[in-house]
């Protein structure tokens, strides 16, 4: 067959298909629509679940007015601002795992804030300070500087087995 048959060939192919209408949407598209649709809302829901118990913790821990109710404390003059404060945060998280949430409560006073500046003036401690302190909210214990995980880890059993 010549080139030039092969053409128009071709040519006559495109121009026969060119009058049938396919549908723009096929039933398959609208399931991988329903199930894209379903997988992005759990998505969404979950990382705004995240996002929801993350700010929850972060307000609790900063609730200073928990202190003194009976439950042993451990807080953290903190300034979010200080690397050094922030290793220790971590480091205190890491070692507070050992415990229930009944057993000691974590606070944070951030010394940005109204209340962490005051609750550290009036302990006239700086920064990057941890206070230990039993359930009437009166100082038993004072570490200063970063601590690595288990020497904050063996201090806190030593003063829930005193608190």
């Amino acid at each position: 067959m010549s080139k030039k048959r092969q053409r128009q060939r071709k040519k006559g192919k495109a121009q026969a298909t060119e009058g049938i209408k396919t549908p723009e949407h096929s039933r398959r598209d609208a399931m991988r629509l329903i199930r894209n649709g379903a997988i992005g809302a759990a998505a969404l829901g979950g990382a705004g679940w995240w996002f929801a118990s993350g700010v929850k913790a972060t307000a609790a821990e900063h609730d200073l007015t928990r202190l003194g109710q009976g439950q042993p404390a451990i807080v953290q003059i903190h300034d979010p601002q200080c690397p050094r404060c922030t290793q220790l945060q971590r480091a205190t998280r890491r070692a507070l795992k050992c415990f229930d949430e009944e057993e000691v409560l974590y606070l944070v006073a951030n010394i940005r804030t109204d209340a962490g500046s005051a609750f550290a003036a009036s302990l006239g401690l700086p920064h990057v300070t941890l206070v230990l302190m039993d359930g009437r909210g009166a100082a038993q214990n004072v570490l200063q500087g970063v601590r690595e995980r288990d020497e904050l880890k063996e201090h806190f059993q030593a003063f829930l087995g005193t608190a």
